[in-house]
Formats: C-alpha cells, structure tokens, sequence
C-alpha cells in the first residue's frame, strides 16, 4: 500500500488500531456505499457513509449505514442543537480534505463533531470510506467510536 495511504490509514497506522484495508473499482454514477458493499461482498448495512451537516451553523459528521438517509432532526438533537442541513459539498470536502464519495470519518483536515448511528454497535466490524473512491476501511465500531470522539445516537432512518 506504499503510497496509496490516505490520512485515514495513515491515522489508524499511528494509533496501531486493528482494521483491514479493502479496495473496489468505483465506477461513476454508481450510488458510493451501495457500490462497496455489493463490491466487497457485505451486508450494505454494516457499510457507513460519512455525511458532512451543519449542525446551528457548525459543521458536523453523521454516519449513517448506506442503506439509510441521515435524520437532520436526530442529527441536531444528538449534537445538542436544534437545526441541521445538508452541507454544501464544496464545503465539506474543504472541512474534510476528501472529495465526495471518498469523505472519511478518519483524519480529516479539520477535526469535526461526529455522530454515529447506534446500528453500527450491532456489529463486531463496520466499514467506513478510507478516504478515497473504492477504498474501504473495516474496523470495530468501538475503534471508530474513539478515533473520532463520536456520539452514538440513532441518526439514521430509512
């Protein structure tokens, strides 16, 4: 992987946090995290998308499974606001560092309050985008839970 890391995996090198690395041929128009589970062969609901909000203005994670839409009401309430959009993707990218489809919970420019969906403690391992389009990272949800100081809360619906 010398040279294709990305500051997600560069993160969890750091950390020394147990997780595997998948990559999948993205091709365009097709739906990012849909895309990967079907690719790598898993259950789309132990697949998170990393979703960029504003939260009162302050811009905010939800990760949601990408069988789901991020709940903008739950989202707010869960990070002790009460009003939450959609970010602009322009925006987000410039937040996070990563370009839409590749947006990753993991070593963003800028550190952002996150939320994740309480469904991903349902499962030993979860993936989230490594940080680019067709790279996957698995790792526990404990281990993701930690890395980005999230809350747990149920944000998605379906």
């Amino acid at each position: 992987m010398a040279g294709r890391g990305t500051p997600a995996t560069a993160l969890l090198v750091k950390r020394t946090i147990e997780h595997r690395v998948h990559t999948y041929s993205h091709h365009d128009g097709a739906a990012y995290g849909l895309e990967a589970a079907d690719a790598l062969g898993q259950e789309p609901g132990r697949v998170f998308k990393t979703l960029v909000a504003l939260v009162d203005g302050a811009m905010t994670v939800g990760i949601v499974p990408v069988t789901s839409q991020l709940d903008l009401k739950a989202l707010a309430a869960a990070s002790g606001g009460k009003k939450a959009t959609m970010a602009d993707v322009a925006d987000a990218e410039r937040a996070t560092g990563y370009v839409a489809g590749g947006i990753s919970p993991l070593g963003q420019r800028r550190r952002l309050p996150t939320v994740i969906d309480a469904s991903a403690m349902d499962f030993e391992t979860v993936y989230c985008s490594g940080g680019r389009r067709g790279l996957e990272i698995e790792l526990a949800p404990d281990d993701l839970v930690t890395l980005t100081d999230a809350t747990v809360a149920p944000i998605a619906t379906a």
